[in-house]
């Protein structure tokens, strides 16, 4: 799959931090029954790699990486089987990275200087990062005038009520669900809390 139809698999993307990474099955688990498939593990924490490692293992999961900064980062995600890599930003160093591994990647963007250079690299998806304090979706909706041909997945700051408002924007995918992380080991309030996201989502 290219990173368009990774982020068309279901309207929110979970961005999970995973500290323990025996929990991460399970989150997993959790997170697909309840319809949302495409998870991104931010490399945030010492169990983030195994945690993918973990995760892939969930059928029906698509399981990538999510706070990759340079190139080792990269390296590390691939290696550890990450099928697609998500970054708060884009430096030429690491596009040209990605984009020569082959991995499907979604680089984050917050002005236009950034798009023109996603687009100098052959890039046309992106993570509008950090969504809200970014200019939130009036930014956004500026930025899809210009920049038609880009597609996005705003992330940061967005929010159960507000992830309806993001996605009626024709150019955005899907939203990042920051929100959606493991809870006092409530795997069961974990997957109601998917399952109401996707229904606001799609609402």
């Amino acid at each position: 799959m290219n990173i368009g139809e990774i982020m068309r698999l279901a309207p929110v993307i979970p961005v999970l931090v995973v500290e323990d990474a025996p929990k991460a099955r399970g989150i997993a688990e959790a997170l697909v029954g309840a319809g949302l498939r495409t998870l991104e593990v931010t490399l945030r924490t010492p169990a983030a790699l195994d945690a993918i490692r973990e995760m892939k293992k969930v059928e029906g999961a698509v399981v990538g990486a999510g706070t990759v900064l340079n190139e080792r980062d990269l390296q590390r995600a691939i290696d550890a089987g990450s099928e697609f890599i998500v970054s708060p930003g884009l430096t030429e160093p690491l596009g040209r990275a990605a984009i020569e591994s082959g991995v499907p990647f979604l680089p984050g963007i917050a002005t236009p200087g950034d798009l023109m250079r996603g687009l100098d690299l052959g890039l046309s998806h992106f993570k509008f990062f950090p969504a809200a304090t970014s200019g939130g979706i009036e930014a956004l909706k500026a930025l899809t005038g210009p920049f038609a041909e880009a597609r996005f997945c705003p992330t940061g700051g967005v929010t159960p009520q507000s992830a309806a408002d993001w996605l009626a924007i024709p150019a955005v995918l899907c939203v990042g669900g920051s929100w959606l992380n493991l809870k006092n080991e409530d795997y069961e309030g974990l997957g109601q809390a998917a399952r109401a996201a996707a229904a606001t989502a799609r609402a």
